[in-house]
Protein backbone atom coordinates (compact mmCIF):
# COMPACT_ATOMS: atom_id res chain seq x y z
CA UNK A 1 0.00 0.00 0.00
CA UNK A 2 1.31 3.53 -0.88
CA UNK A 3 1.21 6.24 1.23
CA UNK A 4 -1.18 8.92 -0.95
CA UNK A 5 -0.25 11.45 1.53
CA UNK A 6 2.82 12.55 -0.03
CA UNK A 7 4.07 15.50 1.61
CA UNK A 8 7.83 15.42 0.93
CA UNK A 9 8.22 12.23 2.96
CA UNK A 10 9.67 8.78 2.07
CA UNK A 11 7.18 6.32 2.84
CA UNK A 12 8.29 3.30 4.44
CA UNK A 13 6.61 0.09 3.82
CA UNK A 14 6.72 -2.74 6.24
CA UNK A 15 9.02 -5.43 4.29
CA UNK A 16 10.94 -2.35 3.03
CA UNK A 17 11.43 -1.83 7.12
CA UNK A 18 12.19 -5.55 7.46
CA UNK A 19 14.66 -5.81 4.70
CA UNK A 20 16.56 -3.00 5.72
CA UNK A 21 16.62 -4.24 9.43
CA UNK A 22 17.94 -7.65 8.36
CA UNK A 23 20.51 -6.34 6.00
CA UNK A 24 21.71 -4.02 8.63
CA UNK A 25 22.10 -7.25 11.34
CA UNK A 26 23.95 -8.97 8.89
CA UNK A 27 26.09 -6.17 8.54
CA UNK A 28 26.65 -5.81 12.38
CA UNK A 29 27.18 -10.00 12.40
CA UNK A 30 29.67 -9.67 9.81
CA UNK A 31 32.21 -7.04 11.29
CA UNK A 32 32.02 -8.83 14.92
CA UNK A 33 32.97 -12.17 13.85
CA UNK A 34 35.80 -11.03 11.55
CA UNK A 35 37.97 -10.69 14.61
CA UNK A 36 37.19 -14.21 15.96
CA UNK A 37 38.50 -15.65 13.13
CA UNK A 38 42.00 -17.61 13.76
CA UNK A 39 44.35 -19.46 11.70
CA UNK A 40 44.08 -23.01 11.22
CA UNK A 41 46.73 -24.70 13.76
CA UNK A 42 48.52 -28.00 12.75
CA UNK A 43 47.97 -31.06 14.75
CA UNK A 44 50.91 -31.29 17.24
CA UNK A 45 51.04 -35.26 18.03
CA UNK A 46 52.83 -37.93 16.61
CA UNK A 47 51.57 -41.29 15.07
CA UNK A 48 52.49 -43.25 18.07
CA UNK A 49 50.49 -40.57 20.50
CA UNK A 50 47.21 -40.51 18.20
CA UNK A 51 47.40 -44.27 18.47
CA UNK A 52 47.42 -44.56 22.19
CA UNK A 53 45.14 -45.48 24.76
CA UNK A 54 43.27 -42.54 26.18
CA UNK A 55 40.96 -44.80 28.50
CA UNK A 56 41.88 -44.84 32.24
CA UNK A 57 40.22 -46.54 35.07
CA UNK A 58 40.00 -44.10 37.71
CA UNK A 59 38.30 -44.15 40.90
CA UNK A 60 35.70 -42.30 39.34
CA UNK A 61 35.07 -44.46 36.66
CA UNK A 62 34.78 -47.33 39.42
CA UNK A 63 32.41 -45.45 41.68
CA UNK A 64 30.37 -44.94 38.31
CA UNK A 65 30.59 -48.46 37.75
CA UNK A 66 29.65 -49.31 40.87
CA UNK A 67 26.74 -46.93 41.51
CA UNK A 68 25.25 -47.61 38.08
CA UNK A 69 25.91 -51.68 39.03
CA UNK A 70 27.77 -52.53 36.31
CA UNK A 71 29.96 -55.80 36.42
CA UNK A 72 32.93 -55.32 37.77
Amino acid sequence: MKNDNNDGKAAVGRRGFLRGVGIGALGVGAMAAAPLATPAMADSETNDEKRKSRYRVTDDVKAYYRVNRYPG
